[in-house]
């Protein structure tokens, strides 16, 4: 995992990973979860991705957009 550069220096966000139709995302307060094609779906997924390339706003995407909806919880 890569670690989350979140512009405003408060971010939930601590890593994440990406591949083809997937991400993977690790937050400070604990838990690393999935997100993919079957939750939250493509579009949500490939949102994602560009917030966390660019290092801005993929915590408040998360809480705002997609919440509680991941594929599945690793840690």
């Amino acid at each position: 995992m890569q670690p989350y550069r979140g512009a405003d220096g408060d971010s939930g966000v601590a890593a994440y990973e990406s591949g083809p139709g997937w991400i993977l995302v690790r937050f400070h307060r604990g838990g690393t979860y999935r997100y993919d094609h079957t939750h939250p779906g493509p579009l949500h997924v490939l949102e994602m991705q560009r917030l966390a390339d660019a290092g801005d706003g993929l915590n408040t995407y998360i809480n705002q957009h997609v919440r509680d909806d991941y594929a599945r919880r690793l840690a």
